[in-house]
């Protein structure tokens, strides 16, 4: 018999050595830490010894304690996983988890910057050459706030006149990379930003006045602090990338092109955001400035 303690602590090492995602494996650990600790007041020590109506008591528990049904299904999803992993080691014979249903998730609608709101951004970081390269990059290519981060000065290619420059991202913690095309708007707010970026050796697009790379909280809580200034309510740093996607759409952009830029892994995701637009009847294959 394995005890559930070491079963987590290898769940975990299995986690890293997939290649998952930081994120994911400290999200994963909390959520099965949090399942051991009520399995102990059952007092459950060892991962035979539960039963499918000791993780159903877990999960009433967590919607009696307010978490939200998307919370009980994250957690009900990392219950899954652990189980799995712990029937191909062989260390329980039947899954008490295979038949644990998930919560019914309302899903929640995206929230997509109107022009008004967007310009109001820009606007509100003008005198900020560094935010507003940011929020130029996060409008107009739709990359995830960490890709963001982990943009290089080599991976930005200018254009001129007659061509677009083109942003290489690479690939990420399960995402795919791709070449995003620059437009002029945005090649015109790096290049800004690129004259006084401090000369270091780190070749980080964005970094700090010290020279250090600008960490993906810093990105955050920067945007977060416009958002204010500039008064538009209920945004966070990834609604840029939902309007990127929407816009887009919106203006008649193909589902494909839309959906490989954005780097969406299927295009039933970049599908979804035609529930929140009206879309024109031809479409277009090529991108506009936002």
């Amino acid at each position: 018999m394995i005890q559930l303690n070491k079963a987590h602590q290898e769940f975990i090492e299995h986690l890293k050595k997939r290649g998952r995602s930081g994120a994911t494996v400290l999200a994963y650990g909390k959520d099965i830490s949090q399942l051991i600790e009520f399995l102990g007041e059952l007092q459950r020590s060892h991962v035979q010894e539960i039963t499918k109506e000791d993780l159903e008591a877990f999960m009433a528990k967590l919607t009696n304690s307010g978490y939200t049904p998307k919370s009980v299904s994250r957690k009900t999803n990392s219950t899954k996983t652990f189980f799995k992993f712990l029937k191909v080691q062989e260390y329980v014979s039947d899954d008490p988890a295979s038949f644990l249903a998930h919560p019914k998730v309302e899903p929640k609608a995206p929230r997509i910057l109107s022009k008004t709101e967007y310009s109001a951004l820009r606007d509100a970081t003008k005198q900020d050459v560094r935010t507003y390269a940011i929020v130029e990059i996060l409008l107009q290519t739709g990359v995830r706030i960490g890709e963001l981060a982990r943009i290089k000065l080599e991976d930005l290619k200018f254009g001129g006149d007659d061509k677009p420059g083109e942003l290489i991202i690479h690939p990420m913690e399960g995402h795919e990379g791709r070449v995003i095309p620059l437009n002029k708007s945005v090649q015109n707010a790096v290049k800004e930003y690129v004259k006084i970026r401090p000369e270091v050796k780190d070749k980080t697009l964005f970094i700090t006045k010290t020279g250090k790379p600008l960490l993906i909280r810093n990105i955050r809580s920067t945007l977060d602090r416009y958002f204010r200034i500039a008064e538009i309510p209920n945004a966070k740093v990834n609604d840029l990338r939902h309007t990127f996607v929407a816009h887009h759409l919106k203006r008649g952009a193909s589902l494909m092109l839309v959906s490989k830029i954005a780097g969406h892994k299927r295009l039933s995701t970049t599908e979804k955001y035609l529930a929140y637009i009206e879309r024109p009847r031809d479409e277009i294959h090529e991108l506009a400035e936002l």
